[in-house]
């Protein structure tokens, strides 16, 4: 391979990098075509049995994301997200529902995979291991169960009580749930974010960073 080809498919890669960072701040608005103008049913956007990332003592503000595991848009703006955290973690509650689309053939695998490794305490784990390995297995039209298996073998878990719930129907129609709940609140793409029930429609990291500090006052 010649230094020419080398360099220019360096560029292609950073041109991929950046085209799925500028997604991530524009799909929320544009994929979501409901904009944010009044509150939303707060018993619908945040279910008894939703995942949480973490929870403020007092509960004041909530930061909702719907996302695809698949997605992107949603794996660039998962380092953002992990920021936010950082900052607002003791002030916010961060909630994550699933809503993996269509399009994407196993966007709806790695969500149940997720959810298997919820029901033996390692949601946070599994969701952060989807992020960090979007790049081996999203985008391909060929299933990704083993590769999924492995995670969970990667984090230990009983992987005879793995293979039950993400074969269970139950998690399917849980994973199905959180998209029912997104469909009624709007959401038509991902990353759909909300902060105390308002839909933030975001260009840049800032604006979600506005919106928290709004929301806390």
């Amino acid at each position: 391979m010649t230094r020419g080809v080398r360099i220019s498919l360096a560029l292609v890669v950073v041109f991929v990098l950046g085209v799925a960072s500028l997604l991530f701040f524009g799909r929320s608005g544009a994929e979501g075509e409901d904009s944010a103008g009044g509150g939303v049913d707060a018993t619908v956007l945040v279910r008894p049995d939703s995942h949480r990332l973490s929870s403020a003592p007092d509960g004041s503000v909530t930061f909702v994301e719907f996302l695809d595991f698949e997605c992107e848009a949603c794996g660039a703006a998962h380092s953002s997200i992990e920021e936010l955290r950082a900052e607002y973690g003791d002030r916010v509650s961060f909630v994550v529902r699933y809503f993996p689309m269509p399009g994407h053939f196993n966007g709806e695998r790695a969500a149940r995979a997720v959810e298997a490794a919820a029901q033996q305490g390692r949601f946070e784990q599994m969701y952060r291991r989807m992020f960090e390995t979007q790049a081996q297995w999203g985008e391909q039209r060929i299933p990704k169960d083993d590769v999924f298996r492995g995670f969970a073998a990667d984090l230990g878990l009983d992987l005879a009580a793995f293979d039950a719930a993400y074969a269970d129907p139950a998690t399917a129609a849980r994973v199905a749930a959180d998209v029912a709940d997104g469909e009624a609140l709007g959401v038509r793409g991902t990353p759909t974010f909300f902060v105390d029930g308002q839909r933030v429609d975001a260009s840049y990291h800032q604006d979600l960073v506005d919106a928290l500090d709004a929301a806390l006052g």
